[in-house]
């Protein structure tokens, strides 16, 4: 069996342990106030005992709690070792080692998807998977007509237990507004919902992989695999073998790591332009070199649809947060509700927290390095009210594009790499390039 709680009683009683954790050291501060501990040193503890039990609580549980865990990851760096620690070896334990279904329940969600006779349709099934995840796995396969094929199986039971995450979190508002003052979580939560839901559709799945497939076929840097077939909780694919971006982090020369690093970025830069769709997993799992140099791209479960005059509302936001005066760029901010209205931001503290931020897109090439990631994760995690970033608010239409910068950031920091991102920017992100760049609505800049 999964080890995906499946008993809602379990998972809600998880689930509401947190508000009520958060009410007891809420009046715990108030005692501590009242003896003479100052306030701002109350208000810091909360928040880091907060956050230990909302990282404990969403750890242990697979689905949308898990998922949700793993967006809010980012403020761990701001955590004590001790807690931070623990927290990163859970989450690690989950994605990594996921027990796997046994061979009878693999073989009856096939039956139902396939049809009774669904060995019909291979030469050859391995009933031990080669990749777990939190809602399904993935065994090796060969199709009827020889072709080597990833078969992906959709956990039994996993998309009431995801629904019923989202639903019950929804409910803890009050919880992360300790964490981030300025961030409405309710709309968040209810984008990444939707994200979910359609990610436990394998029908979407599989029109996604499709059309990016369409896109970039006979690409000389990209190949994304064929959908062979798809049916109820089971979709079927074309198997790539090739160098995983995971080895290249670990043991890559410096040029593989500047040739893997700029074609990441390349495509994840391009895939809004091309396809109007932005991969939302930009995990180094779900990427492959081949042998011939190309990149290989794997998972379309998590897909954020991107209109170009949304792609090119943000290539302005970035444009005018890169070149502008600090007066031009909270305007921006304003517009595009990441400061809140009525919220006052100090626009030095501002300046400041974006002039790092923004360094690989004014320079021609730019170092990526864990050092510079380090620095960024303290800015963006720390916990103390005088914190800018506290003030400022993450607009639901952001949320799937904010966690794919950030995480393909960080998997640009593991390569230690140097590339021209600012070129990639140049190219791909509409609005981004002014009009001495020759940027148009049709065409990317040169």
């Amino acid at each position: 069996m999964s080890d995906l709680p499946r008993r809602a009683v379990t998972r809600s009683a998880k689930l509401a342990s947190l508000p009520l954790g958060f009410a007891g050291r809420a009046a715990l501060g108030v005692g501590k106030r009242t003896l003479g501990k100052p306030a701002e040193m109350v208000a810091l503890e909360i928040q880091q005992r907060t956050a230990e039990q909302l990282f404990k609580v969403l750890g242990e549980l697979k689905g949308g709690a898990m998922k949700l865990g793993q967006m809010l990851s980012i403020f761990e760096a701001a955590l004590p070792p001790e807690i931070a620690g623990p927290y990163r070896a859970t989450l690690t334990k989950l994605q990594e080692a996921a027990p796997p279904l046994p061979a009878s329940t693999v073989h009856k969600v096939l039956a139902e998807g396939l049809g009774e006779d669904w060995r019909d349709q291979f030469q050859s099934f391995d009933d031990t998977p080669a990749a777990a995840a939190s809602i399904g796995q993935v065994h090796r396969a060969v199709w009827k007509d020889g072709r080597k094929v990833a078969v992906k199986i959709q956990y039994p039971g996993a998309g009431k237990a995801l629904i019923s995450d989202f639903n019950q979190l929804a409910r803890l508002g009050k919880l992360f507004a300790v964490l981030m003052p300025g961030l409405e979580i309710k709309p968040m939560l209810a984008e990444l919902k939707e994200r979910v839901i359609e990610e436990l559709d394998y029908t979407i799945e599989a029109e996604s992989q499709n059309a990016f497939a369409k896109a970039y076929a006979d690409d000389p840097d990209f190949y994304i695999p064929e959908v062979v077939a798809q049916a109820g909780n089971v979709l079927v694919t074309e198997w790539i073998d090739g160098t995983p971006l995971s080895k290249i982090i670990s043991d890559g020369t410096q040029e593989e790591r500047n040739h893997a690093a700029l074609l990441y970025c390349r495509f994840l830069l391009s895939g809004p332009k091309r396809t109007d769709m932005l991969h939302g997993d930009p995990h180094p799992g779900n990427f492959r070199i081949l042998p011939d140099g190309r990149l290989g791209v794997l998972d379309f479960g998590a897909v954020d649809r991107i209109p170009g005059g949304f792609q090119r509302r943000l290539g302005l936001l970035l444009r005018i947060g890169t070149m502008a005066e600090i007066d031009e760029i909270m305007q921006a901010l304003r517009e595009e509700d990441f400061i809140r209205e009525g919220v006052e931001v100090d626009p030095k503290a501002l300046e400041a927290f974006l002039a790092p931020i923004t360094e690989p897109f004014i320079n021609e090439t730019f170092r990526f390095n864990r050092e510079w990631l380090r620095m960024m994760a303290a800015k963006v995690t720390d916990l103390r009210p005088s914190n800018v970033v506290r003030q400022l608010n993450l607009p639901p239409e952001y949320v799937i594009i904010h966690r794919v910068l950030s995480a393909g950031t960080g998997v640009l920091c593991q390569l230690e790499c140097e590339i021209p991102a600012r070129a990639e920017c140049l190219k791909w992100v509409p609005g981004f390039a002014d009009e001495e760049d020759g940027d148009t609505d049709d065409e990317p800049a040169a």
